[in-house]
């Protein structure tokens, strides 16, 4: 059974865009994938997405992508919700992808802009429209013009939050004025997706996060959460203060990269990467261990 969602927060307050397991010689690693989303929801994720850009999807194969729903969904399933990343620059491919998910037994869809062919504001409404009206499950949108190309604008987002299962925001954009319209005008589910700026989108109105760096602190994060949710915010902000070295240092290069050196360091499940991603060197290692540890991460 699924956790329980409501209209505010429909996928949990604090996910985890979880990375892609492997194995030494680069296949799916199904067990260590079970035993991270594990980890993680130990520690404090109420959520996960799984084969988003965090996840490689875009070297993972569908059936791949189809086996780490159904493993995610079997190890957590009924204490924390599993979104599946269904984003594609075509949308007939999404399509297939969404189906695919809600067939494993998803409880919900990330689906992230068309990236590389620049559509127009006309073809992002058509492209969502046409995947949301594909399942039953509820969608979140991924705006990420930095990776896209083409940013979701307000009014994008605003006819877009009128399909009845379009119901929240995973937002990269880094611009809190926009985030602030968007927010009122659209009143969707909005959540982070840009580590650094968890708290200041809590304060215009954000429910959560969908965080790359929960895969190592999400006590702290959720601790942040709370504090702000509480009314704390000189607590939230000495979280948030304290937190700025990991948010940088997971970030000096690619995040996948990052990650799956800092749960190597760990111990914990996450294995080799795929070309075009290749590991940090040593001195990129020796800098992430310091950003950690100025961030309180224990190795």
């Amino acid at each position: 059974m699924a956790p329980t969602s409501t209209p505010q927060t429909p996928f949990g307050r604090v996910l985890t865009a979880m990375v892609t397991p492997f194995t030494a010689d680069g296949a799916l690693d199904i067990d260590g994938a079970q035993r991270l989303a594990t980890h993680l929801v130990d520690a404090g994720n109420d959520g996960l997405v799984v084969n988003g850009t965090t996840g490689e999807s875009p070297t993972t194969s569908d059936a791949e992508k189809e086996q780490l729903v159904r493993a995610v969904l079997e190890a957590v399933g009924d204490r924390a919700f599993v979104v599946a990343g269904v984003g594609t620059n075509d949308t007939r491919h999404s399509i297939h992808l969404a189906r695919q998910a809600e067939r494993a037994g998803a409880h919900g869809l990330l689906t992230v802009t068309p990236y590389y062919s620049k559509p127009t504001q006309e073809g992002l409404l058509r492209h969502f429209t046409a995947i949301a009206d594909a399942t039953g499950l509820p969608v979140m949108l991924y705006d990420i013009p930095g990776r896209s190309g083409v940013p979701i604008q307000t009014e994008t987002i605003v006819r877009l939050a009128e399909h009845p299962l379009i119901v929240a925001n995973k937002d990269a954009k880094g611009d809190l004025g926009r985030a602030s319209w968007a927010i009122a005008r659209s009143g969707l589910a909005w959540y982070s997706g840009d580590d650094m700026l968890n708290l200041p989108l809590l304060s215009v109105g954000a429910v959560g996060f969908v965080s790359v760096v929960g895969h190592l602190v999400a006590p702290e994060l959720r601790a942040l959460l709370e504090a702000y949710l509480n009314g704390d915010v000189t607590k939230a902000t000495e979280i948030h203060q304290h937190l700025l070295p990991v948010y940088t240092g997971m970030f000096r290069t690619q995040g996948v990269i990052t990650t799956k050196a800092a749960l190597g360091l760990k111990g914990l499940p996450g294995g080799p990467l795929r070309l075009p991603l290749v590991e940090l060197s040593e001195d990129e290692t020796e800098q992430l261990k310091k950003d950690l540890a100025a961030g309180g991460v224990q190795l």
